[in-house]
C-alpha cells in the first residue's frame, strides 16, 4: 500500500508530522498513522498557551482500534488548536495533512526540526 508522505514536512518515528511556516510549526499525524489506527473517534489536545517539549506527550488520539499518545516535534508554546476535531475527529482520517491538523506551536528553536526524519527517512521506516 502506498501512503501520502509530503516532502515539505519532517516526521517523528511515532508518526507525527511537522510543517514550519515563519517559526510556527503545524502538527498532525501521518497518513500511515491514521490508516493503522482506523476510524478516529476522539482527539484530546492541549489548550492554547500551554507549552510542549520536543518528543513530549501533547495529547491523545483514540480510534475504534486503539488509543495512542501524541508527541510534539518541537518545543514551544501552543498557539493554535484545531477545534474542528472535537466535533469531527474523522477529519484526521479524511485529510491528515490538511483539515485534520492538530495544533500549532510557536517553536522555541526551529532547528529542532533538523533532528526529525525527512520524508525519505520516514518512508524507509514504514516500509
Amino acid at each position: 500500500m502506498s501512503f501520502d508522505i509530503p516532502e515539505d514536512r519532517r516526521y517523528l518515528e511515532s508518526h507525527e508530522w511537522a510543517h514550519e511556516d515563519d517559526g510556527v510549526v503545524r502538527v498532525g499525524i501521518t497518513d500511515f498513522a491514521q490508516d493503522e489506527l482506523g476510524d478516529v473517534v476522539f482527539v484530546e489536545l492541549p489548550d492554547e498557551g500551554e507549552t510542549v517539549s520536543q518528543e513530549g506527550e501533547f495529547g491523545v488520539v483514540e480510534s475504534i482500534k486503539a488509543v495512542s499518545d501524541l508527541y510534539a516535534p518541537v518545543s514551544g508554546e501552543v498557539v493554535g488548536v484545531n477545534e474542528a476535531l472535537f466535533d469531527a475527529p474523522e477529519l484526521v482520517n479524511d485529510d491528515p495533512f490538511g483539515d485534520g491538523w492538530m495544533l500549532e506551536i510557536d517553536a522555541d528553536d526551529t532547528a529542532e526540526l533538523e533532528a526529525l526524519l525527512t520524508a525519505a527517512d520516514y518512508e524507509d521506516q514504514i516500509a
